[in-house]
């Protein structure tokens, strides 16, 4: 039997969607290891150098300053005060980094509060939790924070606090969907047929429900939070003068840029493979999850 051209072409056009599907999905895997293994050398690169090497203070010696790359005790050169450039990042990497993993848990903790209360209440609970998060997600984050900054001063916890303050409605909107569907759940209303408290139901069925996505949004959010931490201090409103902020560190490099690229590219690079490392292990986790889920519903 002849098939004709117009009948095989949409086959075709499946099988190839099936096939880069696959293709795709297996990738997520490699992404989440690949991104634990950037993420877990950052890491390790940053405590040891910290600990061991114990590169904090960054001495400063202006007679070494602007040194090139492969001198001598500084592989990656001085900066204009002379401070070896890559113990000054790695302390800049700390900074920032903690910054963000700060600011993350703190959205994570309001984002989680409010969502559930978003997705489990009714009547004007759940209306007031829902239009808070969408009056927040109408306001630009940025210009808020800046607003904010502007008024408290800097510092790590002003910074920080700031930071979780103008980041949660994201968060909360995808832990309100989430509670959305989990509160639909068999089990769940098998729960409350059976007379179990809505708390209960909560902390029982729906909090422990929402742990994969907690994480994944986690990672994400971390990367988000540490390019905000960098814009905000390479402003000028974000980290005090003087503390290793990479946002800092950037500011100092760009007034050297044709002289001294490296003062920008070292500090931008670390920005990049820790945001490319937080999107790694996100994406893997919530293929993972997704993969899970699927596996229990079938």
């Amino acid at each position: 039997m002849t098939v004709s051209d117009g009948a095989a072409a949409p086959e075709l056009s499946s099988w190839t969607g099936r096939l880069m599907s696959r293709r795709r999905s297996s990738n997520r895997p490699a992404r989440l290891t690949f991104g634990v293994v950037l993420a877990t050398a950052m890491v390790l690169t940053t405590v040891a150098a910290l600990t061991i090497f114990d590169v904090t203070p960054v001495p400063t010696d202006p007679a070494e300053r602007l040194q090139p790359v492969g001198t001598p005790g500084a592989m990656l050169g001085t900066d204009q005060l002379g401070r070896n450039l890559f113990d000054w990042t790695i302390a800049g990497f700390a900074w920032s980094g903690t910054v963000a993993a700060t600011s993350a848990t703190i959205v994570t903790f309001i984002g989680l509060c409010i969502g559930v209360i978003a997705g489990s209440a009714r009547g004007v609970v759940q209306a007031f939790a829902a239009r808070a998060i969408d009056t927040m997600l109408s306001l630009p984050n940025l210009v808020v924070a800046v607003a904010i900054m502007a008024a408290v001063g800097r510092g790590f916890w002003q910074l920080s606090v700031t930071l979780g303050l103008v980041s949660w409605p994201v968060l909360a909107r995808v832990v309100y969907a989430e509670t959305r569907g989990l509160m639909s759940r068999d089990y769940v209303n098998a729960a409350r047929l059976l007379g179990v408290s809505r708390v209960r139901i909560l902390f029982t069925h729906v909090i422990p429900g929402l742990r994969n996505t907690l994480m994944v949004m986690w990672a994400f959010m971390f990367a988000d939070l540490l390019v905000a931490e960098s814009a905000l201090s390479f402003l000028g409103i974000g980290a005090p003068l003087g503390e290793p902020s990479l946002g800092n560190i950037l500011a100092d490099g760009r007034q050297y840029l044709l002289v001294a690229p490296r003062m920008v590219l070292v500090p931008a690079t670390a920005i990049v493979l820790a945001v490319t490392a937080a999107n790694m292990i996100g994406d893997g986790m919530a293929e993972r999850s997704r993969r899970q889920t699927t596996r229990v519903e079938r």
